[in-house]
């Protein structure tokens, strides 16, 4: 696919906004190939590992829609093009859980307002490669998206697509994004029967009313069951805050049946196929690239990874009546700067209690 392809809407960031920090580079990117899975940086990195037979790894490749070049119009503030990071350097991705991936992966089937995110979610994997994080941005943050004033910050794939959701993302953190990834969230169901299912905790009852969707303890949650523990709102002291909590608490439990079943060939085969047939990524996202990332990360394991919601300091109503979230920036901008100088692990252990960081239950 060319990048001629790709919507190519952009603009300057706004006054005063964070630029992004790291390598910035005269040139263009390449078109290559992907190897992509799951929007956890730590899944990719685990495929990668498992997927060191190349027949293995081309049948990956062939099942994931490609996104051509999303970054190819976007500049820095310098106004050069931006190349990913190297191989020894700190890497941020972004990743969507959608309603639909095909838009994304071929954009001349996208339409303006016909697709928004349900899940946006920054992974930095820091140049030590000791840990990893994972801030998921509400879907109504209150944001400036270029070219188009203020509005919830899904609204921008939905606006232009994948460069304007980079775009927006880039503006409103000052962290540069080396990869896009996109999955359809509902296939979460598919890659968890893959796993044979998941064991998640539930602290309390939870339901609706008089019927109780699950009882209190520990349960091995099949991919529907687990998709109506996360779409579950009412009853939640903090509403789609929660819901966001219960997005990682999938992941991370998806995460730990991945690491403990790494040896049982049959089941890691038919997960990563599940999932590769599941997400669209950027070019530039190779096998090559992600198999050095997994040499380089090897290690890490779900106790490595912190999972957290971006600060806000609570809901309200934009000037048109719509029920928006107020992102908190004295709390926000300096995780974002963190991450942009590679200080997020750190950062997030020095600031925990004023984080949003998921607990290791999540009611």
């Amino acid at each position: 696919m060319s990048r001629a392809s790709v919507d190519p809407t952009t603009s300057p960031a706004p006054a005063g906004a964070p630029s992004p920090r790291r390598h910035a580079r005269t040139g263009s990117r390449s078109t290559r190939r992907v190897l992509a899975v799951v929007g956890v940086v730590v899944l990719v990195l685990a495929a990668a590992g498992f997927g060191a037979a190349w027949w293995f790894q081309r049948s990956l490749d062939s099942n994931i829609e490609r996104l051509g070049d999303p970054f190819a119009a976007i500049e820095t503030p310098e106004g050069e093009a931006a190349e990913p990071a190297e191989e020894n350097e700190a890497v941020n991705l972004l990743v969507l859980g959608s309603d639909s991936r095909i838009s994304a992966g071929d954009p001349s089937q996208w339409e303006a307002g016909a697709q928004r995110t349900d899940a946006i979610m920054l992974v930095h994997l820091p140049e030590d490669r000791k840990s990893a994080q994972v801030v998921s941005i509400p879907r109504d943050s209150w944001v400036d998206i270029p070219g188009h004033g203020e509005a919830k910050i899904n609204a921008a794939f939905s606006y232009g697509g994948p460069s304007l959701m980079i775009q927006t993302v880039q503006d409103l953190t000052g962290v540069q994004i080396d990869h896009f990834v996109v999955t359809d969230f509902e296939s979460f169901t598919a890659m968890t029967d893959a796993l044979d299912g998941v064991r998640i905790r539930v602290p309390e009852d939870i339901g609706d009313g008089d019927q109780v969707f699950f009882h209190k303890g520990v349960h091995m949650m099949s991919g529907e069951e687990a998709l109506k523990y996360t779409r579950q709102r009412h009853g939640l002291n903090n509403g789609d805050f929660g819901r966001v909590q219960r997005q990682q608490n999938w992941m991370r439990a998806i995460l730990a049946k991945v690491n403990n079943n790494r040896n049982d060939v049959g089941m890691m085969s038919d997960f990563f196929t599940t999932v590769s047939k599941s997400v669209a990524a950027d070019d530039g996202f190779t096998i090559d690239r992600m198999r050095n990332l997994y040499m380089s990360a090897r290690g890490l394991s779900t106790n490595d990874v912190d999972f957290m919601t971006a600060p806000y300091s609570g809901t309200g109503r934009s000037d048109d009546g719509q029920s928006i979230v107020v992102l908190d920036r004295a709390r926000f901008d300096p995780l974002m700067e963190a991450i942009a100088n590679d200080e997020a692990g750190h950062y997030v252990e020095e600031h925990a209690d004023d984080l949003e960081v998921l607990p290791a239950t999540v009611k």
